[in-house]
């Protein structure tokens, strides 16, 4: 009988995760998918400033 080195776990559905050991993925939080595309007060401040920076930069380089 021929045995992989490593044991896989199939609900992981990912084959980096499916091959962490079970002492790591004990520590994984589950993050829902619908709490990564939310727009944050700091996502449009940091959006917000970057703007601003590159285009004084541009006009500076400029003039």
């Amino acid at each position: 009988m021929r045995r992989s080195l490593v044991l896989t776990d199939e609900t992981a559905r990912h084959w980096f995760r499916a091959s962490l050991p079970p002492h790591v993925k004990r520590d994984l939080l589950p993050i829902p998918a619908e709490a990564l595309w939310q727009l944050t007060r700091a996502d449009v401040r940091g959006v917000a400033s970057t703007y601003v920076a590159m285009t004084l930069a541009i006009f500076a380089f400029i003039v």
